[in-house]
């Protein structure tokens, strides 16, 4: 086994806000409940009393956040407490929503995720910062004793995606990494009839990417506003520092820049697709052996044999061209469709639910799938029942480790242009001292790995 991966190290919590936030818990935690306690408080009446509510805190909480927060609020086990956020206005939506849906003012908006994580009244959060934040949000989570459901990509890098599955591993949190598919019917169909050797020996695994591409250009500066409205300084976190822009923050437009971004978006649907196929192929301990790019697609090869391609084009029913957003349209079975094909047939499916498969024997085994790939229900509650059992949800720190180094590798492989081995023993690149440097990125002060 390769030796342990230096581990991230974040400011540590001041004792004076510590003490500051137990204080302030102590002299008004009263003054947040009702002198007559609801027998719904206490369990009775079809309600679930406090000891078993898991209590949920939001890191970042915006378009994406909410689609996934919106699938926990209706658990009736469940309590969100408090929201964080570098930007007033999102901070205190977010409060307002949950505020108007539980008919009190409990819900505390933070600016400083720190604070957040200080609070001992908190089981878990649910972290959708942009990317750069991923991981070092959920080593601090853990380090403070949460649970943690993260959007992907997980990491950055390699190094980074290591690190945060030893800090779960040695903390013993429950780690749910956003790559909802694993919880989706037709994707669990596609990969259980992979893995039942229905399709034959497997050969050819295919996972969609969006078109690649980086961007390591600079937006004009412009003015910095307050900073209680918007904390540039918080917003950038580990990334280098760089001018403030609005459109990095207020639009969102930070995808696709090298400091804020991974993989040369290959981890945008690849982390979805190329984890399907790592289920398909029983990889989920490993990562293929090589990597070779070829244009706009990453040949790779598992130690089995098995190709793995990471490809933007090529799928039943797809048009040539570009699609509004400038990527290569999907065909008849929707966005981040994946393909596993053997000696005696092949299954298709994407987030559509729709299915094609050959031969048509095959057919036979088929049903309706309605649930999008996009919808997080089914994986929002295993999270929040793994949180109560202990267990591993199905896109646990482990998973999500050989995923994204995966993807990170054939990135990496794009971006110098060259075939590369890789020891997924060692998670390292054999006889590329370049290759082996990219696995890592400086951290700006006072964050470090």
């Amino acid at each position: 086994m390769p030796p342990p991966p230096a581990r991230l190290r974040a400011p540590a919590i001041t004792p004076t806000r510590r003490a500051f936030l137990k204080k302030s818990f102590a002299a008004t935690g009263a003054a947040l409940f009702p002198l007559i306690v609801p027998a719904h408080v206490l369990g009775r009446g079809g309600g679930v009393a406090p000891s078993n509510r898991i209590t949920l805190g939001g890191i970042g909480i915006g378009p994406r956040g909410n689609r996934v927060l919106a699938t926990m609020l209706p658990a009736p086990d469940l309590r969100f407490i408090a929201t964080c956020d570098i930007q007033s206005r999102m901070r205190e939506s977010v409060k307002a929503a949950i505020d108007a849906r539980y008919g009190d003012t409990a819900c505390t908006p933070y600016r400083d995720l720190r604070d957040l994580l200080a609070r001992p009244d908190l089981d878990a959060v649910l972290i959708s910062t942009g990317d750069r934040w991923h991981a070092l949000a959920s080593i601090l989570a853990a380090k403070a004793g949460k649970d943690v459901y993260s959007e992907k990509p997980c990491g950055l890098t390699i190094g980074q995606c290591q690190s945060l599955a030893d800090t779960m591993h040695r903390t013993g949190r429950v780690f749910q990494a956003g790559t909802q598919r694993r919880n989706v019917p037709n994707f669990q169909f596609a990969a259980h009839l992979a893995r039942s050797g229905k399709l034959g020996r497997l050969h050819t695994l295919h996972a969609s990417i969006y078109k690649l591409g980086q961007n390591y250009d600079w937006l004009p500066a412009e003015p910095e506003p307050p900073r209680d409205e918007i904390d540039w300084d918080l917003w950038l976190g580990p990334s280098p520092w760089r001018p403030y822009n609005k459109s990095y923050v207020v639009d969102r437009r930070w995808r696709g820049y090298y400091d804020f971004d991974s993989g040369a978006k290959l981890l945008d649907w690849g982390a979805h697709t190329v984890d399907l196929c790592q289920w398909a192929n029983r990889a989920d301990d490993t990562t293929p052996v090589a990597y070779e790019p070829d244009g706009e697609t990453v040949h790779a090869r598992y130690a089995n044999g098995v190709k793995l391609v990471l490809r933007p084009t090529g799928w039943i029913g797809q048009p040539a061209g570009l699609n509004k957003a400038g990527n290569y349209a999907v065909g008849s079975t929707g966005t981040c469709p994946v393909r596993f094909e053997g000696d005696e047939g092949w299954i298709e499916t994407g987030d559509n639910g729709a299915i094609e498969v050959f031969p048509a024997s095959l057919r036979g085994e088929l049903r309706a799938f309605k649930m999008a790939g996009t919808d997080p229900t089914n994986h929002t509650r295993e999270f929040l029942d793994c949180v109560k059992s202990r267990a591993l949800p199905a896109a646990n720190y482990q998973v999500m480790r050989h995923t994204h180094i995966a993807c990170h590798a054939a990135a990496i492989a794009w971006q110098l242009g060259r075939k590369l081995a890789f020891d997924p023993a060692t998670e390292s690149f054999t006889g590329d001292d370049q290759a082996n440097r990219m696995r890592t990125r400086a951290l700006r002060e006072p964050w470090h790995i």
